[in-house]
């Protein structure tokens, strides 16, 4: 009696083991791969569209204008110092408006010029350094301006003797690698006309 209850015990143990070994192991989280952190795309610093689709369209100006002239620069017409501050490529578009019975006659002047990122700096300085050496001149003003792609000045001059005093506008700006002069002048010029289409030109370089 005292062997069949020990045997029986026995076998409640072994049912009860044999059990535990064959229910599911609880299941272990999924394991989660951290996601790397995004990094933003540092922006490039050179155009990816040609000149010829950063010249300002006729849309760009007054419905009066008209185009005189559109073509890329020849490597022969930029100076030398350009050459050897890395002149890559360029290209000048003009427009003019004519009324000859207000007797008025006003252009507009796009020049477009392509240098490495490392030299357009030193190019716009240079520019700059030119424009501010002449404000000593009675005939030649450094005016208030917005700021147009990532730099830019803006000055008007009066040409000595001239009785109807006749102004000329110039901005300079640059913007990744491009540097721009867009000039304004003649019998009727208009500086906020100016103004809106220099903000154009800067739109265009992408």
């Amino acid at each position: 009696m005292k062997i069949r209850f020990i045997a029986l015990i026995l076998v409640v143990q072994l049912a009860v083991c044999s059990a535990g070994c064959l229910s599911p192991a609880p299941a272990s989280p999924p394991t989660q791969n951290p996601q790397p952190l995004s990094t933003p795309t540092p922006e490039s610093t050179s155009a990816i569209v040609p000149p010829g689709d950063m010249a300002l369209q006729l849309s760009d100006v007054p419905p009066d204008y008209l185009l005189k002239d559109r073509t890329v620069v020849a490597y022969s017409e930029v100076s030398p110092l350009a050459h050897d501050l890395g002149w890559r490529q360029g290209y000048i578009v003009r427009f003019y408006r004519l009324n000859r019975e207000k007797d008025d006659l006003t252009g507009i002047h796009q020049s477009i010029s392509i240098y490495p990122p490392e030299n357009i700096g030193k190019v716009y300085s240079l520019e700059t350094e030119g424009i501010l050496s002449g404000l000593n001149s009675s005939t030649r003003y450094e005016i208030p301006f917005p700021i147009i792609g990532d730099q830019s000045i803006a000055f008007r001059e009066i040409r000595i003797g001239d009785s109807q005093d006749f102004a000329m506008y110039t901005i300079i700006f640059k913007k990744k690698n491009v540097f721009e002069t867009i000039t304004m002048g003649g019998t009727s010029t208009d500086y906020e006309t100016l103004k809106d289409v220099a903000r154009k030109a800067a739109d265009k370089i992408q």
